[in-house]
């Protein structure tokens, strides 16, 4: 019977691990995409002001 909650217990842990690693590789991919936007908003901003030729 001990052998069943040590693998129940590698086995939730595996899972959390994974569901941590999955949350992290999302707000690294969210971090990169909010500085992309800003990029353009500030491309956008600068073409506004441009003076007209």
């Amino acid at each position: 019977m001990d052998q069943n909650y040590t693998f129940m217990f590698y086995g939730f842990l595996v899972a959390w691990l994974v569901v941590i690693i999955y949350v992290i590789s999302i707000a690294l991919r969210e971090r990169k995409l909010r500085a992309e936007l800003d990029r353009v908003k500030r491309m956008v901003d600068d073409r506004e002001h441009e003076p007209k030729r």
